[in-house]
């Protein structure tokens, strides 16, 4: 099916809108990858400015053309947008002839429910020719309407001095952080489904077709309840070290296939593992990644938990912090920090020459102690290291100490 669409000014606005934007004006292809239901055709149907002809590769006919005649299907005037590219690989070698014949900016708009990059059976990169942006689940600023990420850009660029003054300048009410987890950022449940029993028929069905359909356009897995054994202890361990071997264990499943599965489920942005920290300076540092989920609300949906952890209100910054930084037009990174002696910084945002180290404790009442290891990652990185940030749940901005700031979550989120 070929349509011609133009913006919707009734869908929400996105946080990777106006990179995506820029991206067209420079390149000759721009995909878009992420989880399914995160809203990527919203955003290339209806966000992106122009008319564009459009593809879903989960039409049939769609998809036939594109097997057997894809020079065809990219030879249509004007730009063209192909939803779900990931269905038929060697498309991409076409999209290569297309760009090289023709190298104008914007002429092809790609999406795919998992990392094109990761996917064994895409030969093809795309590279020089293309620019790769994921689209995360929608921030709670997204989700309010503003179509904006955290306040990260802000806090890395202002004095730290100024930093209470830029987070409770923007009005803004206190919020339930935990009420957040329990509808996730998929547009949705998160907007859409008011009770939990409509969010779990929803999230049972994605789960039903990631595991039924989606996974066969990544990888075969013939062993559909081992797989779907290990996501619910993965979703139990939100915020720990990988350890592959406790996860083999517990899945009663080989490390190997331990390896392969978690690497699947990070394929299609359904989990997410943050690195350590390696710049070693005088304290020997861990080096394993930690364990997240792609949303908090389908691992809480996953695990049958009903009532969100404290590693639930992690999982919830640090999906807002992937989101900041896939939209971000300068590189970022984003780390955790933790010595062999047990002390840890749960994320460190790294951005040019600045590290920001971040805590976030679920409790309203932060204390003098939640800033400890803030202090130690600062006096062992003191050059680069900015002011460090507790986010808790309560209502107070105040400094803990002076180059320790607690914040509610609300206020940065």
């Amino acid at each position: 099916m070929v349509i011609i669409q133009g913006v919707n000014d009734n869908a929400l606005p996105r946080l990777a809108v106006p990179s995506l934007a820029e991206r067209l004006r420079v390149m000759p292809a721009v995909v878009v990858t992420g989880a399914r239901q995160t809203g990527k055709t919203t955003l290339v149907r209806e966000l992106t400015p122009g008319p564009r002809r459009f593809y879903s590769l989960d039409d049939p006919d769609a998809r036939d053309l594109a097997r057997r005649r894809p020079d065809e299907l990219l030879a249509a005037r004007g730009p063209v947008t192909i939803d779900e590219v990931q269905k038929e690989p060697h498309l991409l070698e076409a999209v290569k002839r297309a760009v090289d014949a023709d190298p104008r900016p914007g002429r092809f708009l790609l999406t795919g429910s998992a990392n094109l990059l990761l996917m064994k059976q895409i030969s093809e990169s795309l590279a020089g020719r293309a620019s790769y942006l994921t689209l995360r689940p929608m921030t709670h600023r997204e989700q309010q309407g503003l179509g904006q990420g955290g306040m990260w850009e802000e806090l890395l660029t202002a004095d730290h001095a100024q930093w209470p003054e830029l987070l409770t300048s923007r009005p803004t009410r206190p919020q339930d952080w935990r009420r957040l987890a329990l509808r996730g950022g998929f547009p949705r449940p998160a907007l859409q489904l008011e009770t939990a029993a409509e969010r779990n028929i929803w999230f049972d069905g994605y789960v039903r077709t990631y595991l039924e359909r989606d996974l066969s356009d990544i990888s075969s897995v013939t062993a559909l309840p081992d797989f779907r054994r290990l996501m619910r202890i993965a979703c139990l361990r939100i915020g720990q070290l990988v350890n592959q071997t406790e996860l083999g264990r517990d899945a009663a499943l080989s490390q190997s296939t331990v390896h392969r599965y978690l690497n699947l489920l990070e394929t299609s942005y359904i989990l997410a593992r943050v690195p350590a920290y390696a710049v070693n300076r005088t304290k020997r540092l861990m080096k394993s990644p930690k364990l997240y989920w792609g949303d908090a609300g389908l691992a809480m949906h996953l695990t049958g938990e009903t009532q969100p952890r404290g590693a639930h209100l992690e999982n919830l910054v640090l999906n807002n912090l992937l989101a900041w930084r896939d939209a971000r037009a300068g590189q970022a990174d984003i780390f955790y920090w933790r010595t062999s002696a047990g002390e840890e910084v749960d994320f460190v945002l790294e951005a040019g020459d600045d590290l920001l180290p971040v805590e976030v404790k679920s409790s309203a009442h932060p204390r003098l102690r939640d800033g400890n290891h803030l202090l130690t990652f600062r006096s062992e990185y003191r050059e680069r290291a900015r002011a460090g940030l507790v986010l808790h749940a309560g209502r107070e901005t105040r400094w803990l100490t002076d180059n320790v700031l607690a914040a509610p979550w609300w206020r940065v989120l």
